[in-house]
């Protein structure tokens, strides 16, 4: 829900609750959210008070709210953590949060095991039902498991344009059952029919960059390889996509779902303008075969490795 928070159009309150609705009515029911993510947390509270209102009780049992909380790097305090996770427990009208996954800027600032101590504790109270990290690197996430934080996950970018996960990242996961919950799968859109046969080299000739998320994930494709490579890339997606009738982010998606430490991949919704609910259940039901793979794979490993260009997950948003 990244996408509720100014950039991909005015998302309107009701359409967006709405929306909502008929995701989770048809089994796409784990919402992610932040605290900084625009109204979210709001519209969250909104949409489960529907859900106890308008829906079954077993139904409520499956739905799951995924905040992130992203502190800036002041003192750490056990009052400060409490005030702040007592607003996003209010905003989403929830007595005990699913998820918190926690955010931090700057590793200089050791303050993050002090917060995460806070968290737990919370989460002993009820407070928190799981404890789980965003964009932290390997180093980091290591020395968090042995300061004895029972964190669950970590949130990390995760494409097959960008398999840095899988560098480091999954090793460690794998040893410790941490999981992997991935973000920019489908990279804003890019991974997608709309985007095949485009030359985005010529000014005004494709389809627009008019997104944060778009125009994020096209650095992203530069970095790796560029436009013409990330061509090569979607027109074996594509081919892989019509022998099994699915679309290219179907595809995309359950390539990385089938990585090592992957519990779950993140679709981005902007609510109430646009709807991808077929697509993204046709996901469940996709097997790519050997073959599938080993296609999608060669035409990865042409890419440039980005662990060399940006460095370990989430360095992106720590560099210098």
């Amino acid at each position: 829900m990244w996408q509720t928070s100014g950039g991909w159009g005015r998302i309107d309150r009701d359409n967006a609750v709405e929306a909502m609705l008929r995701y989770a009515d048809a089994g796409l029911n784990t919402f992610d959210l932040a605290d900084i993510y625009g109204p979210a947390e709001d519209l969250y509270g909104i949409f489960i008070n529907r859900v106890r209102r308008e829906r079954p009780p077993e139904y409520l049992e499956n739905v799951r709210g995924l905040t992130k909380w992203v502190p800036p790097p002041v003192k750490m305090t056990s009052s400060f953590v409490r005030e702040n996770i007592n607003v996003s427990r209010k905003r989403m009208d929830v007595a005990s949060l699913d998820m918190l996954q926690f955010h931090w800027w700057d590793y200089s600032n050791p303050g993050y095991l002090d917060a995460l101590k806070h968290l737990t504790d919370l989460k002993e109270e009820g407070k928190i039902k799981t404890v789980a990290l965003t964009n932290f690197d390997t180093e980091r996430l290591q020395k968090i498991l042995e300061n004895g934080i029972p964190v669950v996950s970590n949130q990390v970018q995760h494409s097959i344009v960008d398999m840095r996960p899988q560098q480091k990242m999954a090793e460690l996961c794998q040893l410790t059952g941490v999981k992997l919950i991935t973000y920019g799968t489908v990279m804003g859109g890019l991974l997608s029919e709309k985007f095949l046969d485009t030359n985005l080299t010529i000014p005004f000739a494709g389809p627009p960059l008019n997104t944060p998320s778009l125009q994020k994930y096209k650095r992203m494709v530069d970095a790796w390889g560029g436009w013409n490579l990330f061509q090569v890339l979607l027109q074996t997606l594509k081919r892989v996509a019509s022998k099994h009738g699915v679309s290219i982010p179907a595809v995309a998606v359950k390539y990385i779902l089938d990585q090592q430490a992957v519990a779950g991949s993140m679709v981005g919704v902007r609510l109430g303008l646009a709807e991808h609910i077929k697509d993204t259940n046709a996901i469940f039901s996709l097997v790519l075969d050997e073959e599938d793979v080993s296609s999608i794979l060669e035409v990865s490993e042409k890419g440039k490795d980005l662990m060399k260009i940006i460095g370990d997950c989430g360095d992106e948003y720590r560099r210098v």
